[in-house]
């Protein structure tokens, strides 16, 4: 099917409690169609501002009729661009190539700078330990197309051995199959992903498919990437899907974590989110405060967790921050300067705070995604988030 665009200014919706000077940004995932169709799916996490001026842009069919919404946000300081057609497929990255970023070290916070330079050699991105930390990886080509196994597997040389858990986001391109293949060899555990509600018990099947009756790998499934934060669905929908989504997975025999992800700030505001999961599944960037200097991102994730403990059903619930990290090339965001010490700074502040609890962070990301698109709703920023500045060896 193609698609058209349409795009109208709705007015601000309030986040409760949300965080003193948030900004916006938007982390996009790709979901891939089994019969040739590419569609990407644009997930915004909001960290709005009074002044901003969201948007949402409508995708209609060739007969005019709705099929799909997604929401973006104006920067106060900026004039809104004329409405123009977006593209619903993943487009190539920029013409500047990325080349492979200087040797860089997690293991000590370097004193961070505010630049913003090029990689220019392989990184060293790992302490060396099995330090039982997370890790979000994304199963496409720069071009936006599917990897193969082969491919997966070929990325996953170059990731460090200290990652006990790897994250990804959705069903699609054989992805859990794949992935799942790497973490048997490597004897660590999976999170899953369930990317959009629509067709759930479809999705449901390609998980139990790639299982094949062993769940011993699997830590958790989530349901849902920010839908309630990007207003792509309301919480009492989210958790529906929860329980339809449990419910199917028990009847294949899983009874592990069943959880939705949102943002720190939209489950805060949604508690139910969180009372209707396993734990606690949150995302939350120190990058897009504007407040925060990168080798204060462990305080204050720390500072921010409680803010949300105090509002679940069980106070005692855990929380794991399913998305947090520092991009090494952006716009600066206030305090927030994206260069590669200073994602190292980031990095190690985060690991040094959770030292004794690193089952509750999934870093973001294993390599750059540059089969995204830079905006400045999220600080030309989105497609270079990868540890130490690196692109995937397959591509």
């Amino acid at each position: 099917m193609k698609y058209s665009t349409f795009i109208a200014a709705l007015p601000l919706l309030q986040l409760a409690a949300a965080q003193p000077h948030r900004r916006r940004h938007a982390h996009e995932h790709k979901l891939v169609k089994k019969d040739g169709d590419v569609v990407v799916t644009l997930v915004n996490t909001v960290y709005a501002e009074a002044t901003d001026t969201p948007q949402v842009i409508v995708y209609v069919d060739a007969d005019g009729k709705p099929v799909s919404t997604t929401t973006q946000g104006v920067s106060p300081a900026q004039t809104p661009a004329p409405a123009a057609p977006v593209a619903p497929a993943p487009v190539a990255p920029a013409a500047e190539n990325v080349a492979a970023a200087p040797a860089v070290s997690y293991s000590a916070a370097p004193e961070p700078v505010k630049t913003t330079s090029a990689p220019a050699s392989t990184p060293t991105y790992s302490s060396g330990e099995d330090t039982g930390f997370g890790l979000v990886y994304s199963p496409y080509k720069a071009s936006g197309a599917c990897k193969s196994l082969n491919e997966v597997q070929e990325d996953f040389k170059s990731i460090s051995t200290e990652y006990k858990l790897i994250r990804t986001y959705g069903t699609d391109c054989d992805q859990v199959a794949n992935v799942l293949a790497v973490v048997k060899a490597r004897k660590i555990k999976l999170f899953a992903g369930i990317f959009e509600l629509n067709n759930l018990g479809s999705q449901v099947d390609t998980i139990v498919k790639a299982a094949n009756g062993d769940w011993s790998n699997f830590d958790t499934i989530s349901v849902g990437n920010e839908l309630v934060n990007s207003g792509a669905a309301d919480a009492p929908t989210v958790v529906k899907a929860i329980g339809t989504v449990r419910g199917l997975l028990k009847a294949a025999g899983y009874t592990g974590n069943v959880v939705t992800v949102d943002t720190l700030v939209a489950s805060r505001a949604n508690p139910s989110l969180c009372d209707a999961s396993d734990y606690c599944a949150v995302n939350c960037h120190p990058y897009f405060d504007g407040n925060v200097a990168a080798a204060e991102s462990g305080n204050f994730l720390t500072t921010q967790i409680p803010t949300l403990q105090e509002k679940l059903a069980n106070k005692n619930q855990k929380i794991v921050v399913t998305e947090t990290g520092w991009p090494w090339k952006g716009i600066s965001n206030g305090a927030a300067v994206a260069s590669l010490p200073n994602q190292a700074a980031a990095i190690s502040s985060i690991k040094k705070s959770f030292a004794s609890n690193p089952e509750s962070v999934i870093l973001f990301t294993a390599y750059n995604d540059m089969w995204k698109q830079n905006t400045r709703f999220q600080f030309e920023a989105e497609q270079f988030w990868g540890m130490g500045g690196t692109n995937p060896p397959s591509g």
